[in-house]
């Protein structure tokens, strides 16, 4: 019988491309991994407007960006259009979109619950984002500048990698005997 190796999906809905760079991250840190490399794992980022059909992947992380405190439409779509699948496999969410020290905003996005009540999700994270004016719309920067945010990369890279990980880790010890 031939071995079939674990899959990881991870779907992501991004505006101007910071929360997609995290999303690949997470799963090259997932298959680079120890767990990873030992199952065979293979992991992909796809943006969720493309609606990858997670019916043949073993676990799937699901992510937006997040702006006034909700996700983007594609990830609330996709979450929706594929709840029924999602609910019979591993899930995991996460959010970016908090920026500078402290992060800003502190609150949970407002769609987080529903979005893990939809899918089932074990573990929602927040990671803080990246404020680029160069990157934002008339409008979005003269808001920025209304607020006052704070500019700059505040993504943390080692905590992206170990999240990636401890998916790896949960996705593999999953798959069934035989499966690796």
């Amino acid at each position: 019988m031939t071995a079939n190796p674990p899959r990881l999906l991870v779907v992501v809905a991004s505006k101007h491309g910071s929360t997609a760079e995290i999303a690949a991250a997470l799963a090259r840190a997932a298959a680079d991994c120890p767990a990873g490399r030992t199952a065979g794992l293979s992991a992909i980022a796809v943006p969720a407007h493309q609606r990858p059909t997670p019916t043949s992947f073993d676990g799937v992380v699901l992510g937006s960006a997040v702006y006034a405190g909700r996700w983007l439409e594609e990830a609330r779509q996709y979450a929706t259009l594929y709840a029924d699948t999602l609910r019979h496999r591993p899930v995991w969410l996460f959010s970016s979109g908090p920026i500078g020290e402290p992060p800003f905003p502190p609150d949970e996005p407002h769609d987080a619950a529903p979005m893990a009540a939809l899918t089932g999700a074990r573990e929602h994270r927040v990671f803080p984002g990246r404020l680029d004016k160069d990157r934002l719309t008339f409008g979005e920067r003269a808001m920025v500048t209304a607020m006052r945010a704070p500019l700059g990369d505040f993504r943390d890279w080692d905590r992206i990698a170990a999240w990636g990980r401890d998916i790896a880790a949960a996705v593999t010890a999953e798959v069934p005997a035989g499966q690796v």
